[in-house]
């Protein structure tokens, strides 16, 4: 891997990782809890329906509060609180029946229970991930108590992946508890102490949990959690991002430890503000096909391929995904055209400021913008790096595993400053009476997003994981979704 540069602050505690991975990695006893890590926030217990979840939250509420269904090791949509569920109407309609499931209190979860708390978290709110995707949501009703109807504007196959994400879980309102598959104890040194819950007809249900059932969850900045993969205090570390990838090369991460999902989604620039030099299509064009993603997912990683298309697959689009008009590797004529446009754009405006890229501040997003920055000022465009959430940024990266596989997510998340009738069909799709409408919807806007040259695909995005050998049942897949009671040969 080439060499990269380093912000100050992570670079003693790299140099110290590397030299710890250098000195031996003693795994973990198999007979011990299994000690977890997730990049990205503290793992504590937060309501999703009053803010956004950060990482270690999302696993953190997974694992202590499971939602009408939950996702399996593979990605898969399995019974959680409900213990099946049947869809009518079309796809209108689904009406799930309750479990025997009960509160840490001992009291059964009623269905009343469960439609105070749906209601909660679909209530409009800008913050929210979810919030595009469940609009759809018209009505949550009890039905008897134990059954619970979820009704729909419009038919949605993929609407049992969004009931499964962590920011649909049940949980009660006054200390945000759940119904397992884990419970909370008090936190030890920094870490939440985690134990299955038995149900009340297990053979074992009075005898305790032994310590290799138990959990161990922090969370932590990359750089930490590698650093206590490398020196045997942790099993696994989830959550790691292209942000963080170059981190493994230095720390000399065993390669067999290191797990990449192959996950599905959105990682490319937007463009944040149709202004100036991208106020004019033909402008953000010329971007587009100068940049060398190929290069750019190179230099990160090379098994790393380029994307060629927002959507990855046709989904529920009436056509194949739409084939961007510009080559991953640019051609000499590509970089002419492109840089006589800049050449006349900056004729006509000689003060040009800079464009402002908006991209992680670590070790993968320097690689990236070392990437993107060689493209662009090889034609002649002025830029310079702001920090992702800088809210004058003129193209901002766009990192996100999709949730479930819809092409209205994916033309959703990627139009940040599209066309406003780009816009309107993508809201279109979201109202078609029916999936015929539905998909020609998706499949225009797919063209029409292509066209615009208002998102830039660069590669899907990059997540992996470092596993230690006695998490037999950890399996990669789209979601990059590693539930905790799934990481075992004996999963509950």
């Amino acid at each position: 891997m080439a060499p990269f540069p380093f912000s100050h602050a992570r670079f003693p505690l790299l140099l110290a990782a590397a030299a710890l991975a250098l000195g031996g990695c003693d795994r973990r006893p198999d007979d011990t809890a299994v000690a977890v890590s997730v990049v990205g926030g503290t793992a504590r217990v937060a309501d999703p329906s009053r803010t956004e979840l950060s990482p270690a939250e999302r696993v953190l509420m997974g694992a202590t509060a499971q939602g009408l269904v939950r996702f399996d090791a593979t990605g898969q949509v399995e019974p959680a609180l409900a213990e099946r569920w049947i869809v009518i109407d079309e796809g209108q309609s689904y009406i799930f029946r309750l479990g025997d499931a009960r509160w840490p209190d001992g009291n059964r979860v009623t269905a009343s229970e469960v439609v105070a708390t749906l209601k909660r978290a679909v209530r409009p709110a800008h913050h929210k991930p979810l919030a595009g995707a469940l609009r759809l949501v018209d009505e949550i009703v009890e039905m008897t108590p134990e059954v619970v109807e979820i009704r729909l504007r419009r038919p949605q196959p993929e609407f049992l992946k969004l009931l499964a994400q962590p920011e649909l879980a049940i949980f009660q309102a006054r200390g945000l508890r759940g119904t397992g598959p884990f419970e909370l104890g008090q936190p030890v040194r920094g870490a939440q102490q985690l134990r299955p819950i038995r149900g009340l007809d297990d053979e074992d249900a009075d005898t305790p949990p032994s310590p290799a059932e138990r959990i161990e969850l922090r969370g932590d900045r990359a750089a930490r959690a590698v650093l206590r993969f490398t020196r045997g205090d942790l099993d696994l570390v989830l959550g790691g991002g292209v942000d963080d990838w170059p981190l493994l090369a230095v720390a000399e991460v065993a390669r067999e430890s290191i797990r990449v999902d192959p996950a599905v989604g959105l990682f490319g620039l937007a463009v944040a503000r149709r202004q100036g030099f991208l106020s004019e299509t033909a402008n953000r064009a010329a971007l587009a096909g100068a940049l060398d993603r190929g290069a750019i997912a190179a230099e990160v990683r090379e098994e790393w391929a380029p994307a060629t298309t927002l959507l990855p697959a046709q989904l529920d689009s009436a056509a194949a995904p739409a084939e961007f008009p510009w080559p991953a590797t640019p051609t000499e004529d590509t970089i002419g055209q492109a840089r006589a446009r800049v050449a006349i754009w900056l004729a006509d405006h000689p003060d040009m400021a800079p464009l402002r890229i908006a991209l992680p501040q670590g070790p993968g997003g320097n690689l990236l913008w070392r990437g993107i920055a060689r493209s662009l000022r090889a034609i002649g465009l002025p830029v310079e790096r702001v920090a992702i959430d800088a809210p004058d940024a003129d193209l901002r990266l766009v990192d996100k595993v999709a949730p479930l596989d819809s092409g209205r997510w994916y033309l959703d998340n990627a139009c940040v400053a599209c066309d406003p009738m780009i816009r309107s069909i993508i809201d279109s799709a979201a109202d078609a009476p029916d999936a015929e409408t539905r998909g020609r919807l998706l499949a225009d806007g797919d063209a029409a997003l292509a066209a615009d040259a208002s998102f830039v695909p660069i590669a899907l995005p990059l997540r992996w994981s470092l596993v230690s050998p006695r998490l037999r049942a950890w399996t990669p897949n789209p979601r990059a979704w590693h539930p905790l009671n799934h990481l075992r040969s004996d999963p509950s």
